[in-house]
Parts: C-alpha cells; sequence; structure tokens
C-alpha cells in the first residue's frame, strides 16, 4: 500500500510539474495506491481555492481520479462529489452527507444548509 499525500495527486491530476507527474503516475500504475477522505479534502479545497477550478470540475475529475486508486470511503467520497457539484456546502459538509447517505449516519449540525440537505 502506498498512500498518496495531495501534493502527488494534484501533480498528477495538473500535470504542472513533468518529472513529478510521472512519479505519481508509477505509483498509481503500482495498483497500490490508495488515498484517505482527509487527502481528498484537502485537493477539493486547493483545486478550487489556488486554481480556481469549478465545482462540476473538480468533482468529475476526482470521481475519475478514484478509479485509479483504493479508499476506503470511496463510496462516501462518490456521494460527497455528486454532492459538492450540485450544492454550495464546503466539501466537508458533503462527506458527512456521504456518510449519511452511504452508512445511515447520525450527522449532528447546526450548520442550515446541511440540515436543509440532510432533511430532503
Amino acid at each position: 500500500m502506498v498512500m498518496l499525500d495531495t501534493n502527488m495527486i494534484l501533480r498528477y491530476l495538473l500535470n504542472d510539474n513533468p518529472d513529478m507527474a510521472e512519479q505519481a503516475e508509477q505509483y498509481l500504475d503500482s495498483g497500490e495506491a490508495t488515498v484517505t477522505a482527509e487527502v481528498m479534502a484537502e485537493a477539493v479545497y486547493v483545486l478550487k481555492g489556488v486554481y480556481g477550478l469549478e465545482r462540476g470540475t473538480i468533482a468529475e475529475t476526482l470521481r475519475d481520479f478514484l478509479v485509479l486508486v483504493s479508499c476506503r470511503e470511496e463510496d462516501v467520497l462518490r456521494v460527497a462529489l455528486d454532492a459538492y457539484a450540485t450544492h454550495s456546502l464546503d466539501f466537508v459538509d458533503c462527506v458527512l452527507y456521504g456518510y449519511y447517505c452511504v452508512r445511515h449516519a447520525t450527522i449532528a449540525t447546526f450548520d442550515k444548509k446541511l440540515l436543509k440537505l440532510l432533511n430532503r
């Protein structure tokens, strides 16, 4: 198992440093690459905040990326990415929504936007 950090994911996705992108691709090609929900959340924030990508583009790109890696929370992240693309919630709130939908977790929150989504 090789756990990828956010920078490894970003170099691969953005290909803004060919040497680093190639190294990241080697890890992905090994079939041993894994990511966590926390690392994916950081990738979302960097792609939005630093690179200014649109929510839908981020969601689509990261959904495609999940095919290349293993992730214990993949089902939760897929729901979270779909919610992120279509709602104006922070990504971490979308992850909570994913746990609610997939794992039937009870979410305790005062966040009005998240409550509205949870009560649909």
